[in-house]
């Protein structure tokens, strides 16, 4: 009886989701039946033991083999296949997935274990860049899945037709699929490995079209998913590499890093050296912004490290230090070797941005345009803002406000639809740009002090030291950078003493400041200066 007592204590674990108590439960237990073993490893799996998994699922295919059921033991040979393959060991995946093979060749042909075995044709097909023989493996799967009423096997084949899609540039069609994919999700028919694998499929197939809007709602179903199983491994790395990506579109760039480190650490201790790479690359991303350059650069060799390529954050880190050659040759070189509407759409946008300032327009209205045309195809929401944004950049570098103005203002709206206030401010730059270029300057000033601002909260300096550029030139009557940083000590209360320890000057040089001061700002006093500050939002 105490046997028994312990099996079901440890179904009625498995059932609740308590991975680590139904694992303890079953991993001392003996006489495991085949089904008994197939919950253990899933337990082990869930818990981050592969090595336990897989001897669970080595027993099971034993025993399977063992009483005769050649079918049980096609299953065990085909989850032994996929989680050798997860962490790495492809090899050693690929010849269980042969082995399944085999035992199928005798088998009727209307059996559900050949759909099984169809994914990892897909997976074959596809490294193999063999797309149309990829494409019929996923609707293989598809058919037999709805054939046999299986969620696993129908979610799992749905993803693998929407991504399949989206690369070859139906985009919408794809994303449609990965929809009717996360509905078995969504009403629990799935188990626990095929749920965690169709969320994250989901939500990385909507970031790498910046479809922002899809992946914060799954982003936010995956983390209540991860979170309702406390003891669960898998999925949550990717869970906070997808939440630390959406704090980032909102701003929240501490709590990003902190996303980002998290997910870093899981995926390291995991081994998935790629993933860790995405994770500090997307955190070079943010420390780039918040002009944290020489931690940005560690963070983008760190991500090269593991294998992942961190651009175009790289490029445009080189293009923030003045490193302006190295950046257009890094564009040039990505945009030359890199195929695909998708791949490419996660690119042009910084490569405008590189190539403008390297004085290359030409190439830039090409990229832009490529950029535009592929928003329109896909018709999602982040693609359309920078599109936007990209075509207002080359219209001004062209001199003509008249077509820049529509489509800052666009990139304004759509970003601000998004909640992305980075992105809305990098728009008010350009709108408040075309203003100027129009001969509205209040118009002008009111836009580029807004950006000011926010840049300013957000603690993205080197984009608010742009702004204030274009802002002093007019509004501060010319003052040097020195002289800005000497007029804000002394709107704070600082004495010239004071002044003179904090920006390492004589007494004498903070005196010379502050008479230029005067003068350009026409203001006979540090308190009139201080006031002059305040009006004009130099703070």
């Amino acid at each position: 009886m105490g046997i028994v007592d312990d099996l079901e204590r440890a179904r009625a674990a498995f059932e609740r989701r308590d991975w680590a108590t139904a694992y303890d439960r079953l991993s001392s237990s003996t006489g495991l039946s085949a089904g008994d073993l197939e919950t253990l490893a899933t337990a082990a799996y869930l818990i981050g033991d592969n090595d336990a998994c897989i001897r669970a699922l080595q027993r099971g295919y034993r025993l399977q083999v063992d009483d005769g059921d050649t079918l049980g033991a096609v299953r065990f040979a085909f989850w032994l296949a996929l989680v050798l393959n997860t962490r790495g060991e492809v090899a050693i995946g690929t010849g269980w997935a042969a082995r399944a093979e085999r035992l199928l060749a005798d088998q009727p042909e209307d059996v559900v274990e050949r759909g099984y075995l169809r994914i990892h044709d897909f997976f074959r097909r596809l490294d193999q860049g063999d797309f149309p023989g990829a494409l019929r493996a996923s609707d293989r799967i598809v058919e037999v899945a709805r054939q046999f009423g299986d969620p696993d096997l129908l979610a799992q084949g749905l993803v693998c037709q929407g991504r399949l899609l989206m690369y070859s540039g139906r985009v919408p069609e794809g994303l449609a699929l990965l929809d009717e994919a996360m509905v078995g999700v969504a009403a629990g028919e799935l188990s626990p490995i095929f749920a965690g694998n169709v969320y994250c499929a989901m939500i990385e197939g909507c970031q790498e079209v910046q479809d922002f809007a899809r992946a914060s709602a799954w982003t936010a179903a995956l983390t209540r998913w991860c979170d309702s199983q406390p003891d669960l491994v898998p999925f949550t790395g990717q869970c906070a590499v997808h939440r630390g990506q959406i704090l980032r579109l909102h701003g929240a760039y501490g709590e990003a890093l902190a996303e980002f480190d998290d997910a870093c650490r899981r995926y390291a201790a995991s081994g998935a050296q790629t993933a860790a790479g995405l994770a500090l690359s997307e955190c070079g991303d943010v420390l780039r912004i918040r002009g944290e350059f020489p931690s940005a650069e560690t963070a983008y060799d760190q991500a090269a490290g593991f294998g992942y390529e961190p651009q175009p954050g790289r490029a445009l880190l080189l293009l923030a230090r003045g490193r302006v050659p190295g950046a257009v040759a890094a564009v040039r070189r990505l945009l030359g070797e890199t195929g695909g509407e998708v791949h490419r759409s996660r690119l042009l946008a910084g490569a405008v941005e590189v190539l403008l300032a390297g004085g290359y327009p030409d190439e830039a209205s090409a990229a832009a345009a490529e950029l535009a045309a592929i928003a329109t195809g896909f018709g999602c929401g982040g693609l359309r803002a920078s599109a936007a944004y990209c075509l207002a950049a080359v219209a001004l570098a062209g001199g003509d406000p008249d077509d820049a103005l529509p489509q800052a203002r666009a990139a304004t709206q759509q970003w601000s639809g998004l909640q992305a206030p980075y992105e809305v401010a990098r728009s008010k730059v350009l709108v408040g740009r075309s203003f100027r270029l129009l001969g509205d300057e209040d118009s002008a000033t009111a836009e580029l002090t807004s950006a000011a601002r926010t840049f300013g909260e957000l603690g993205a300096v080197p984009a608010r030291q742009e702004v204030e550029r274009l802002l002093h030139r007019e509004t501060a009557g010319g003052l040097t950078g020195r002289e800005l940083e000497v007029l804000r000590l002394v709107a704070s209360g600082n004495s010239n003493s004071e002044i003179a320890q904090r920006l390492v000057l004589s007494d004498k040089t903070v005196a010379r400041h502050l008479t230029n001061i005067f003068t350009k700002l026409d203001v006979p006093s540090r308190t009139a200066a201080a006031a002059y500050a305040r009006d004009h939002d130099l703070l």
